[in-house]
């Protein structure tokens, strides 16, 4: 298995996992793909099933990376799998399991982690693989990312306490829930480094592509990813997708369709991956809040990006973002992968320009029939009757990211075909508007007991990359 960029030259380098494991972004600017995906059909479908069965998460988490890994020893890989994936570090055996809701909607509870948040499966791989490959290398690598509000305390609680392993993380300053700021900077580790950007989420991304795109800083200070640039976070998410098809289907052929909340592509672009390889699912809705740049572009064709001021701060702040980093990956799938094409989208048009156009184009026009994707989006008000009436007809408390996907889901759903909803997070990370929509706080786990009340450790940064190399620069010995 080797990789390619999005935007690369035919006679590019194609790597291997191992290579863009460490690398993240592409040299090139653009992220990292398979250059073909493995196809899977009933027969294998079936195996998988019966592993799920048997021997649990982890093993189907090997099972689906052997396909895409080739450069780490199986062995190795399935005990990187078992560390990662186990009831010690998830709340559940099931790692990832799944519950019934009215109408013929399914839930994916993926916020079992140690963080509470949908992240943490694909965050407690990757540390996994990072401290495998630089004990392999015996090297060191600096992690930097940007977060809109579960990706960093995600990574973070996976990082930490690796001895080959900094973390700096980037937070859009004052725009987190107070819960997401405690669980980050509550951490008092000399190697977790969180910064407060004077900004929003799209600058805190925009200076780690501009950081990451200084090859010879970056080759310097050992930089690395965890954002979902990194192709690794992505395949990790593509197992969930498996292992929930696994558990809703009843037959190795039946389809089945999700509904997702995302802001950053990554998510759904999990999903795209698996239903490229060849796993069943019928139709992968997108479900976006007020910040709908995703939306507009399935339903219109023309993807256009907001300011900082266009950007909404909205009660589901984990898709508060108006530069989906993930959304070039599904673009240069669209467009037949043809690397020019995308290059001159992303790295000309799109900074020119603030958006590009391809609602003329033949690739708009069979998207839905040939990808699959449909879209829609909720706001506040719709966040919060949603919370209220899936605690009254399923019992079942969701968070507002989640109530985002379940009220698009509706929208989409059709009789036979199951719809599954990927969980973001626990409610307790959003109690300010659970309780303005139920009436009450949300239960609190024990470990989370008067998290905000702990010191805080961060540093606030302006919009700068001047700023944030200079911080690199002296946290690096």
């Amino acid at each position: 298995m080797r990789y390619t960029s999005t935007r690369g030259l035919p006679d590019a380098p194609r790597p291997g996992f191992s290579d863009i494991l460490l690398e993240g972004l592409a040299p090139d600017g653009g992220l990292y793909l398979p250059e073909a995906y493995p196809q899977v059909d009933a027969a294998t479908l079936g195996e998988w099933r019966t592993l799920l069965a048997g021997q649990g998460y982890a093993a189907l988490a090997h099972a689906v990376l052997t396909l895409f890994v080739d450069d780490i020893d199986p062995d190795d890989l399935r005990g990187i799998c078992e560390r990662a994936y186990n009831d010690t570090v998830f709340s559940s055996p099931e790692i990832v399991p799944v519950s019934r809701l009215e109408g013929g909607l399914w839930l994916a509870h993926l916020s079992g982690g140690p963080t509470a948040a949908f992240k943490d499966l694909a965050m407690q791989l990757l540390g996994q693989l990072f401290e495998y490959e630089l004990e392999r290398r015996d090297a060191q690598l600096n992690v930097l990312g940007a977060t809109s509000g579960d990706t960093g305390s995600a990574a973070e609680y996976a990082m930490r306490g690796l001895p080959r392993v900094r973390v700096f993380m980037l937070t859009p300053a004052g725009r987190m829930t107070p819960f997401q700021q405690a669980q980050m900077f509550s951490l008092d580790e000399p190697s977790i480094v969180n910064v407060a950007v004077d900004g929003v989420f799209d600058d805190c991304q925009d200076l780690v592509k501009a950081v990451a795109g200084d090859l010879a800083f970056k080759q310097r200070y050992s930089l690395g990813a965890v954002n979902s640039i990194n192709w690794a976070r992505l395949v990790a998410q593509v197992v969930y997708y498996v292992a929930s098809w696994l558990r809703v289907s009843s037959t190795d052929d039946e389809r089945v369709s999700f509904c997702v909340p995302t802001g950053n592509f990554g998510n759904i672009m999990a999903g795209h991956v698996a239903r490229s390889m060849g796993v069943p699912i019928d139709t992968l809705v997108l479900a976006t809040n007020e910040n709908n740049v995703l939306d507009e572009f399935f339903r219109t064709g023309v993807y256009r990006v907001r300011s900082a001021a266009e950007t909404h701060a909205t009660s589901s702040p984990s898709m508060d973002i108006s530069k989906a980093s993930n959304f070039e990956r599904f673009v240069f799938d669209l467009l037949g992968r043809d690397a020019a094409r995308v290059r001159e989208l992303f790295a000309v048009e799109l900074p020119r320009d603030g958006f590009f156009d391809l609602s003329g184009t033949p690739e708009f026009a069979s998207l839905a029939a040939t990808f699959g994707f449909v879209s829609s989006s909720s706001t506040h008000a719709d966040r919060l009757a949603t919370i209220a009436d899936v605690l009254t007809r399923d019992g079942v408390l969701i968070d507002p990211h989640t109530a985002d996907g379940v009220k698009v889901a509706r929208e989409f759903a059709r009789p036979g075909v199951p719809m599954v909803v990927t969980e973001t997070a626990l409610p307790v990370k959003f109690s300010e508007t659970i309780v303005e929509a139920i009436g009450r706080e949300p239960e609190r786990p024990e470990r989370f007991a008067g998290i905000e009340e702990l010191p805080r450790h961060v540093v606030d940064l302006p919009n700068d990359v001047d700023a944030l190399k200079s911080l690199i620069a002296t946290r690096v010995p």
